[in-house]
């Protein structure tokens, strides 16, 4: 028989799998990410890759005309008015009026923690679906680096304190939205003896990265895929 807590918790997961499939779509990096396999191959994700979308295109869900919306309100609590990312967010919107700024962000936050636990743990399949190219081969091959070693990593998320949209560009009929995270992280590499050989499993550490997200708009694949990783100040 399943207590009240049980049920209480299937609940909640079905509720969150659910949230993350409408948000991130159905096909399913000094501070680095707590692992830094793509340094040397963050500046090769070409705006002419075929890459993926966040929110999803639902005609329920999608927020009003770029026509309707008072310029003042329409980023509220995203971008500034006036600024270079709020132009760029109104050249997205206007191609694609389905853009939502905050949706967008709260998925940005879920595929963050995705892809970070993802490589920890050496899920590719979960990475292919979320990386472009490029990008996934830099992690990729890390993983196989750290596999081939005998290495194991260890990770744990202690919160995603800022998820901030800092850059929106549209090139072509490619979105491209950049995003500051501010979290900390417990995490640390094990040999196969088991000795700490990076990290501590005992330590917080605060972490600042900034990826790149990228779309094609004129697609009707509504998934983004991270193109893009660098350190963040």
């Amino acid at each position: 028989m399943f207590d009240i807590y049980t049920i209480i918790f299937l609940a909640l997961a079905i509720f969150i799998f659910l949230r993350l499939r409408s948000v991130l779509g159905q096909r399913t990096g000094r501070e680095r990410p707590p692992y830094d396999p793509y340094s040397a191959r963050d500046a090769r994700a070409q705006s002419g890759d075929k890459v993926v979308s966040l929110p999803t295109r639902n005609a329920e869900t999608a927020p009003k005309p770029l026509e309707t919306v008072e310029p003042s309100e329409r980023w509220k609590g995203i971008a500034e008015e006036g600024t270079p990312v709020a132009a760029g967010l109104d050249a997205i919107v206007a191609k694609d009026p389905s853009f939502d700024g905050k949706q967008f962000v709260m998925g940005a936050r879920a595929a963050y923690e995705m892809i970070v636990n993802a490589f920890a743990t050496g899920d590719r399949k979960t990475l292919k679906g979320l990386l472009s190219k490029d990008v996934y081969e830099g992690f990729e091959a890390a993983i196989r680096d750290r596999e081939t070693k005998g290495e194991t990593v260890e990770n744990r998320f202690v919160s995603l304190d800022n998820a901030d949209i800092i850059g929106a560009e549209l090139r072509g009929g490619m979105a491209h939205v950049t995003v500051r995270f501010v979290s900390q992280l417990i995490t640390a590499t094990r040999d196969k003896s088991g000795n700490v050989v990076d990290g501590s499993p005992d330590k917080v550490t605060d972490v600042t990265d900034v990826w790149t997200f990228a779309r094609d708009v004129t697609s009707r694949d509504p998934n983004w895929k991270l193109v893009a990783t660098e350190a963040g100040q």
